[in-house]
């Protein structure tokens, strides 16, 4: 495997330590498959300075635009969001950063709600537990792996009891759509556990992104050697999936105590896939 700190269209994997939008520069355009985030929700984590929430959305706005420019034309953008939280006011943060994604033509395929059953407890409003994905596509042509997702069927055995297909299995044996009504909500709900501080390959990051829900957003959108770009790379959970299921990963983290993270995990992932 071969790792790169500047943009190199023959790594395996580019981790650059800076700025974003310094990266996205020398990225050509069109070039990347997906784009898979979770950005800072201004609220004055560690790795982050709470600012103006005007001045939060065009920054926002711009990196957004330089992420349209590289993504190819069949490419998706998955971008994972919470709330930005204000004198015990929350003001959901996919529903403020929405229009920037419509006014670049950019179609919004699913609004994903991620469940998870720990967090920190709220006393002035009910403790929240999930977080939102937004999912767009570049345009109507693009990849969409139902085939690699599918989760089992309720009930894998039921058949057709009447009509010209009377005895053969009603359902597809191969599993049904994960999007579609999970635990009778008419949502698009995944149960995947957050990261916390016990749970095995937990790093220092305080907003550690879980492997599960970024390998099947890979799956999907994606097929093998495909390149995978996160922004906001953080501890690096996007390039060690991506890598995991045989794409290829560009990453940009400001902090170098998480470069530091990442080039460890990803350093035992090379000894495990390729010794």
């Amino acid at each position: 495997m071969y790792l790169s700190g500047k943009f190199d269209p023959e790594a395996s994997a580019v981790i650059y330590n800076g700025d974003c939008r310094d990266l996205m520069r020398e990225i050509p355009k069109g070039f990347v498959q997906l784009i898979i985030t979770s950005p800072p929700y201004n609220i004055g984590k560690e790795y982050e300075k709470r600012i103006d929430l005007e001045e939060y959305k065009e920054w926002h706005r711009e990196i957004i635009e330089q992420c349209y420019d590289i993504l190819a034309p069949s490419g998706s953008i998955c971008w994972e969001v919470g709330n930005y939280v204000i004198d015990h006011e929350i003001i959901p943060l996919d529903v403020l950063l929405y229009p920037i994604f419509a006014s670049l033509g950019l179609k919004l395929r699913n609004r994903v709600v991620w469940y998870f059953r720990h967090g920190l407890h709220c006393s002035q409003r009910f403790s929240g537990r999930y977080e939102v994905i937004l999912w767009f596509t570049k345009s109507d042509d693009y990849t969409f792996n139902l085939d690699a997702i599918r989760v089992p069927q309720l009930y894998p055995q039921r058949k057709y009891y009447k009509g010209p297909k009377k005895g053969q299995l009603s359902c597809n044996p191969n599993g049904k759509n994960p999007t579609d009504v999970w635990e009778d909500l008419a949502i698009d709900f995944w149960d995947i556990p957050n990261v916390h501080h016990n749970m095995p390959g937990k790093t220092p990051h305080p907003a550690q992104f879980p492997e599960e829900l970024v390998e099947r957003m890979i799956l999907a959108t994606t097929n093998e050697g495909d390149w995978v770009f996160d922004p906001f790379l953080g501890s690096d959970t996007t390039a060690v999936a991506a890598l995991k299921l045989g794409r290829r990963a560009i990453g940009a983290e400001v902090r170098k105590e998480y470069i530091n993270y990442t080039y460890d995990r990803l350093n035992k992932l090379s000894i495990k896939l390729f010794r």
